[in-house]
């Protein structure tokens, strides 16, 4: 027997019809197809991920140097991903590495190369872009070489002025300003994707430069050390978490030749549950305080305990911890940490809707039964208390359930199903077309989680559950006929007429006659099969559509998603 991976919903229709064309194909010639090697391409024909392309340095002007390299791909999403995510692997996707940065830094320090706008005016007039000298000089008229050489950018204009104003004493103004950093060549080596040389601005940070190099590898790179090296020399040190977490770093100017080194990974700890940021994350540290954890995985305000999982050796132990005593406990390299909400309702809120003249939102105990919310309800004349309908998150989300088991099945059989002949096999196709259209639809049906009260008296005891919806039906002396009938209505309730009767007087069946696809859904919620017992005013007949395909277990499967929407949701879906 094969079995079959089925693909996700997008594309689905696409991938089943091919599927039931390749499949009959096989199984008229006795072949072997794999279904999922729908492509013409084989492994051989796919072409290797591509690392970013290094950019070019850039002309000596103020504008930005265009970037040439490939976007990185989002990280996974944490919360739906089977592996963990390194805390700080979501900021390298390209959008540091492709802008530059030119803003006014105080303290940069003027390097040869940096283009300099000088004015001066008064007694003498002067308005000229220069360029720093190999020897670290502009050249003025009539002043002659100024030192601006590693000179901060903010005491530029004082710098200039001094010597100016030993030419000129008085009736002199003077201004000077950084109008373009320096082009430089950084290499970017480590633990990145890409390790290589980039070209930017001296201004640019470190940030653009890791993010040129396809930013830190996840794996194997420090988040916390990043460092930055000046003839073999240490110049400076990152930790990026403290741009991640407090949106500081260090303003720093790169010459050319300087070299950006990712460290390797220190210690880690996983973080899952009730936290915000559910990462893998780095500490410098092989044992810390678990107040420091809270600290960057800043636990959502729901979180009341954190459990520890730390293997030691070939043992695996466990703690438990209450979050108000976080100070004494530790966390040690490897370990697992779950934040949890450990609370328990003191009370649930339970909404009361339809004929009902009291308040709409009961405040009850928890632990609090019907019997409880019935003594507060307060009906409206034209209630009918006696057909009290509840609804439970919990019961829709589980019908819901059950219906996807019912579609995967149903699903399983359409694209599985084999052909002896092409004509069959062309046939299949087109019933595989309708059916996965039906599964769609079927898809988007919500069911309503009603729970059923035929029996008051064994009902009262029913415990409520937080987010339960009491509604009170109106009293009504009309019975709907819908579904496969020709005039679908809402008819006067005839005590003497039978369910034949009301379909006949809504234009009789659509398709042929089966009462078999009669359904009789009372004003509770309850199903009652037609003719056992007489309708009662409210009730509603629904007539479900008849299917008809050569697949027994097709049909059988349809058949019974039909009923489950009909019951469940009140909605019928015609094949």
């Amino acid at each position: 027997m094969t079995a079959f991976f089925l693909p996700p919903r997008a594309g689905l229709r696409r991938w089943g019809c091919a599927l039931l064309l390749t499949l009959s194909a096989a199984a008229h010639a006795q072949v072997f197809v794999d279904p999922l090697n729908l492509s013409p391409r084989g492994l051989s024909d796919v072409s290797p991920a591509r690392p970013p392309v290094p950019a070019q340095v850039p002309a000596a002007t103020a504008s930005a140097p265009q970037q040439s390299r490939e976007t990185n791909p989002l990280p996974p999403d944490p919360f739906t991903s089977a592996q963990p995510v390194v805390f700080g692997s979501q900021i390298f996707t390209g959008r540091f590495g492709s802008e530059a940065f030119s803003g006014f830094n105080p303290d940069y320090q003027i390097a040869v190369g940096d283009r300099i706008h000088i004015r001066i005016w008064g007694a003498f007039n002067f308005d000229e872009t220069q360029p720093v000298d190999a020897q670290g000089n502009v050249f003025i008229p009539n002043v002659g070489p100024v030192s601006v050489l590693g000179v901060r950018n903010a005491e530029l204009t004082r710098q200039v002025e001094a010597q100016a104003k030993r030419t000129f004493r008085s009736n002199v103004g003077v201004y000077a300003t950084l109008e373009a950093a320096q082009p430089v060549k950084i290499y970017v080596t480590g633990f990145v994707r890409a390790p290589g040389l980039y070209g930017g601005l001296s201004s640019d940070s470190v940030l653009a430069y890791l993010d040129r190099a396809g930013g830190i590898d996840p794996d194997r790179g420090s988040y916390l050390e990043v460092d930055v090296l000046r003839a073999g020399k240490l110049r400076a040190r990152f930790n990026l978490y403290r741009f991640l977490l407090d949106g500081q770093i260090a303003p720093l100017q790169l010459q050319d030749g300087d070299t950006i080194v990712a460290n390797s990974r220190k210690h880690t700890v996983l973080v899952r549950g009730e936290v915000l940021n559910p990462y893998l994350f780095e500490f410098s540290k092989p044992v810390i305080s678990a107040a420091d954890l809270v600290a960057v995985a800043r636990p959502r305000p729901s979180a009341t305990h954190l459990s520890i999982v730390r293997k030691v050796g070939a043992t695996t132990r466990s703690e438990y911890h209450p979050l108000s005593a976080v100070i004494d406990v530790t966390i040690q390299d490897g370990d697992e940490v779950l934040f949890t909400s450990d609370k328990y309702p003191g009370t649930i809120l339970v909404r009361v809707e339809g004929a009902h003249l009291g308040e709409r939102t009961l405040i009850l105990p928890y632990g609090a039964k019907l019997q409880d919310a019935l003594a507060r309800l307060k009906p409206a004349p034209q209630a009918n208390v006696d057909a009290l309908q509840l609804y439970r998150l919990s019961v829709a989300e589980r019908q819901k359930e059950m219906l996807e088991a019912s579609l995967r099945s149903l699903q399983t059989y359409a694209l599985t199903s084999r052909s002896a002949t092409s004509e069959e096999a062309a046939l299949r196709t087109r019933e595989a077309d309708l059916i996965l259209q039906f599964i769609e639809r079927a898809r988007e049906t919500e069911p309503r989680g009603q729970v059923l009260l035929a029996d008051r008296v064994q009902a009262v005891d029913t415990l409520l559950e937080d987010g339960d919806v009491l509604r009170v039906p109106e009293r009504s002396n009309l019975v709907l006929v819908s579904g496969e009938v020709l005039l679908p209505n809402a008819l006067v309730w005839d005590p003497d007429a039978k369910v034949s009767d009301y379909i006949e007087r809504a234009g009789g069946f659509n398709q042929d006659e089966d009462d078999a696809r009669v359904v009789v859904l009372r004003q509770d919620g309850s199903v009652s099969e037609p003719g056992r017992n007489p309708l009662n005013p409210g009730d509603e007949v629904m007539v479900l559509p008849k299917i008809d395909s050569k697949n027994i277990e097709i049909t059988r499967g349809i058949t019974q998603i039909i009923y489950q929407l009909a019951v469940a949701a009140k909605v019928i879906l015609d094949f």
